[in-house]
């Protein structure tokens, strides 16, 4: 599959956010018209992607003007129309107050977000969480799988998932804090080894 089939088929592939999990979702989201090129955005379930162009394209027959982007983890081109921003929750890279936020439900081991007894269900229920774009859900969901790790072995989905959350976590506070994704990292280390 060619390297544009691939970036349109990812784009088309992440379903906006629907139901439950479209209710009250915290995180920031600016609107759509402010985004640049050169811009850092934070793109639910890939992370932070950087706007490389804004261009037109047609669309069955209907010019749309989309964001380019440009995923920084892999490279993976993704297209968002502007019209539809809000609904795959693209967003702007967290505030520092933000980053603080985060950590705080990092270290916060009363709240427990998913109770499910089953690793499938589990695992739903967290794909859920991710696919909202809320930084502050994938948190969550990051913690909530190492508290899980400290008292049973993760299922293989659980495992892939915790890197995932810890993936999108760490790359997204490194650039809001300009701070190496190591240092970042290690700081994760020392909340959940502490």
């Amino acid at each position: 599959m060619s390297s544009s089939k691939k970036s349109s088929a990812a784009a088309a592939a992440v379903a906006p956010v629907t139901g439950a999990a479209a209710k009250n979702v915290p995180g920031p989201f600016r609107p759509m018209d402010t985004f640049k090129i050169g811009d850092k955005a934070v793109y639910p379930s890939h992370g932070v992607a950087e706007v490389v162009a804004i261009q037109e394209m047609d669309f069955g027959g209907q010019k749309q003007t989309v964001y380019v982007l440009q995923i920084l983890e892999n490279g993976m081109k993704v297209y968002v129309p502007t019209s539809n921003v809000s609904s795959v929750k693209l967003r702007e890279i967290i505030s520092e107050k933000e980053v603080e936020q985060v950590f705080a439900i990092l270290k916060n081991r009363k709240e427990k977000t998913v109770d499910s007894t089953t690793w499938n269900r589990r695992y739903r229920e967290y794909m859920e969480k991710i696919k909202t774009g809320s930084v502050f859900e994938v948190a969550k969901v990051l913690r909530d799988l190492y508290l899980l790790k400290n008292d049973k072995d993760l299922s293989f989905g659980e495992r892939k998932m915790l890197d995932t959350a810890k993936s999108l976590l760490i790359r997204e506070i490194a650039i809001a804090k300009s701070m190496k994704e190591a240092d970042v990292e290690a700081q994760f280390k020392q909340i959940f080894n502490g």
